[in-house]
């Protein structure tokens, strides 16, 4: 694992950048992405930990830090994770420390948290399925989002339930080409 310092944030903003504007908002995989993003109400914040305990306080944070902001100024929290929770199953694992987390809080129903790696892998899936694209970014991400704008996102959208069959079949269609200008850091040149 190659251990990123503060100085590598520029590259790192730009990488997840790049994800969020040409495949995200690009292919439409989050068709509630693109208003927050043109508004600049996504907030990214990077944590150089490489502890669970060092991740979790950062997390806290950065949920009490929405929690005393208003939806106009921050309306989601990219969380990036550039120095652990590499392997999937680790990050997979971590996520449990999330939940309570969030339990402890008394946030449920309040916020809750995507998921997006770059060997992310759907339940029931092989490594290998296109379908895992989808929810593939250059850094392990914890996505902090807030409930109401959720709902209030999917109440103004037909048919939400299809967005990740969507979904499926857009990274499906796909050629090699594509995918490899789309997912630099999973298909080498």
């Amino acid at each position: 694992q190659i251990m990123h310092n503060p100085n590598d944030n520029e590259q790192i903003l730009n990488d997840v950048n790049q994800w969020l504007d040409k495949v995200v908002i690009g292919l439409n995989l989050c068709p509630f992405a693109s208003q927050p993003y043109k508004n600049q109400q996504i907030r990214f914040a990077i944590s150089h930990c490489n502890s669970d305990a060092c991740l979790l306080e950062d997390l806290q944070n950065e949920l009490n830090l929405l929690a005393e902001t208003k939806a106009e100024s921050i309306e989601t929290t990219l969380l990036i994770v550039p120095n652990m929770l590499e392997d999937f199953y680790d990050y997979n694992d971590f996520l449990e420390y999330v939940d309570a987390l969030i339990a402890d809080n008394e946030w449920e129903g309040i916020f809750q948290v995507a998921t997006f790696h770059p060997d992310y892998q759907f339940g029931g899936t092989e490594p290998e399925d296109t379908e895992n694209l989808t929810n593939r970014a250059p850094y392990p991400i914890l996505h902090l989002l807030r409930e109401a704008s959720l709902e209030k996102a999917i109440e103004h959208y037909p048919n939400p339930e299809e967005i990740p069959e969507r979904n499926i079949e857009t990274v499906s269609n796909l050629t090699l080409e594509q995918k490899t200008a789309l997912f630099p850091h999973i298909f080498k040149k």
